[in-house]
């Protein structure tokens, strides 16, 4: 079954359970415009990959937002996008573990001959495929830094 179709059966399943399912159906249903609306402006439907690239980009403007509201003193709306992010985890693939990210890091640091800060770009450019979907961007990014002494 394609992520689409497990969006689908979910949203059924989360419109058949009223109350309960309610913020799933929410979260759900924005994901599934969020989709459409990519697929509208490339003029194709999307395989999983795409799908799961719009998934990520979805966490990411709650992750960001969960930061905002936490630093705004705003707890009843940090609990809420939690909620969002752990129902979008869901549907991405398994995350990777620090050690796993530093592995993969060190990996192609190894790989492309990248010697100091100056070869961030390089890294990042053969790394982000790599983890696309599967960590957090900043997060990765950092430990990259880290890594190269920048």
């Amino acid at each position: 079954m394609s992520l689409k179709d497990r969006l689908v059966e979910d949203m059924k399943d989360a419109m058949k359970a009223k109350e309960e399912g309610k913020v799933r159906l929410s979260v759900i249903r924005m994901v599934r415009a969020a989709i459409k609306n990519a697929e509208i402006e490339k003029h194709i439907d999307f395989n999983d990959d795409q799908v799961i690239e719009v998934l990520a980009r979805e966490l990411k403007l709650r992750r960001d937002a969960l930061e905002v509201f936490g630093k705004a003193d705003r707890p009843e709306k940090v609990k809420a996008l939690e909620e969002e992010i752990a129902i979008l985890k869901a549907y991405l693939p398994q995350q990777l573990s620090k050690g796993e990210i530093r592995q993969l890091v060190q990996e192609t640091i190894t790989a492309v001959g990248a010697q100091g800060p100056k070869d961030l770009g390089k890294v990042m450019g053969a790394l982000s495929p790599k983890t696309k979907g599967r960590a957090d961007g900043k997060f990765v990014n950092l430990i990259v830094r880290e890594m190269l002494g920048a």
